[in-house]
């Protein structure tokens, strides 16, 4: 999982600018969530506000465990 919790709230939008963020996140292999996020960094970038870098995610199989290994 990744390192940090994040924020949960509701956001109530209008359901064309949904469908549209919908289309976006497709062509981008994103999830809904994970567009907005996007967006909302990009939009803050925009206007001079920095932010710390986003925790990537974590991929793929877990690291072997030397413990048990002949």
């Amino acid at each position: 999982m990744t390192g940090l919790p994040k924020k949960a709230f509701p956001l109530r939008l209008d359901p064309a600018l949904h469908a549209a963020i919908e289309r976006a996140a497709a062509s981008d292999l994103r999830s809904v969530n994970a567009e907005v996020e996007c967006l909302l960094r990009e939009a803050l970038a925009r206007r001079g506000v920095k932010l710390e870098a986003p925790v990537p995610a974590r991929r793929g199989r877990p690291p072997k465990s030397s413990e048990g290994e002949a």
